[in-house]
C-alpha cells in the first residue's frame, strides 16, 4: 500500500466570489495554477446544472491551463455526460445535486440507481476518465459502486467534520471508525478510495491517517483560509498536515 496521499484542490467557491459580483475576477484558472503551484496534485471543479460557481469556460480554461489532472464533479445528467465525453478530464466524480442545497449533502445513491447508473458510467470509463462515485460509508453503497464499474469511491467526510465542529466528539469517533471501516472494505473490492468534504486543519489529520485512502479532495476551507494567509500558504500547510499524519 503507498504511503503517500495525494490533495486535490476544489476552486469551486473562487468562482463563487467572482460570480457574486459579475466580474471576471477572481480568475479560478489563477487560483487552480497557484494550488499547482503550492503542490496540489490535482484541481476539482464541480459544474453545477445551474451554474452558480464554476461555469462552462472555466472547464475549457482548466483543461487547457493545468498541468496537474482535473476532477470534474458532475451530477448524472444527459448533459454533464455529454460535457465530460467531449473534454476527457481525467477523472468524473459523480455527487447527488439539488438546486436548493447550499452545498452536496451527503452521498450519492447508487445502490437505488443500479441499472441507470450502470449505463451512465460505461460511456465514461469507455472514453479512458477514471470515475468515482461520491457515496457515504454505506456497505451496500460501497458494493454498488462496484458492480455498476466505478473505478473509485470517495467517502462523504462532512458528517464527521460537523460532529467534530459541533463539539460531540464521542459522535464523530463513531463517524471515524465507520468511514476506516468503509475506506477497508473498499479496497478490499478493488475499489481506490478517496474522501473530501468538510475538511479543515483541525479535522484533517484522522482522515488523512487512514491507509486505504489515496485522495482527499479538500475546497471550501481552503479558500476561506486563503484570505488570511494565502491559497499558496493555506495548501502547504494543509499538505503538511496529510503528510504527518500519513507519516
Amino acid at each position: 500500500m503507498p504511503t503517500s496521499l495525494r490533495l486535490g484542490v476544489n476552486i469551486d467557491h473562487v468562482a463563487t466570489i467572482r460570480n457574486a459580483r459579475g466580474s471576471a475576477y477572481p480568475d479560478p484558472l489563477r487560483a487552480a495554477l497557484t494550488a499547482q503551484e503550492a503542490g496540489a496534485d490535482g484541481i476539482t471543479a464541480h459544474l453545477r446544472e445551474d451554474r452558480r460557481h464554476i461555469r462552462d469556460g472555466d472547464i475549457d480554461a482548466l483543461m487547457a491551463g493545468i498541468k496537474v489532472p482535473l476532477n470534474f464533479e458532475m451530477a448524472a445528467t444527459p448533459e454533464m455526460q455529454t460535457i465530460a465525453l467531449r473534454h476527457i478530464p481525467h477523472a468524473c466524480c459523480i455527487v447527488p445535486e439539488k438546486r436548493e442545497e447550499v452545498t452536496t449533502e451527503g452521498g450519492l445513491d447508487v445502490a437505488g440507481d443500479l441499472a441507470r447508473l450502470t449505463d451512465y458510467v460505461a460511456p465514461l470509463v469507455e472514453a479512458g476518465i477514471r470515475v468515482s462515485m461520491f457515496i457515504g460509508h454505506d456497505p451496500a453503497q460501497i458494493e454498488a459502486s462496484a458492480k455498476i464499474g466505478a473505478q473509485v469511491i470517495e467517502l462523504h467526510t462532512g458528517h464527521y467534520c460537523d460532529l467534530h465542529h459541533a463539539g460531540d466528539f464521542a459522535a464523530r469517533d463513531v463517524e471515524l471508525e465507520a468511514l476506516k471501516a468503509g475506506a477497508a472494505y473498499a479496497d478490499s473490492l478493488g475499489l481506490e478510495v478517496h474522501a473530501g468534504h468538510g475538511l479543515t486543519y483541525d479535522t484533517v489529520a484522522p482522515i488523512a491517517a487512514i491507509k486505504q485512502i489515496r485522495e482527499l479532495n479538500i475546497g471550501h476551507f481552503l479558500i476561506a483560509e486563503a484570505i488570511f494567509s494565502g491559497l499558496g500558504p493555506a495548501i502547504t500547510h494543509m499538505r503538511k498536515l496529510m503528510d504527518a499524519a500519513r507519516g
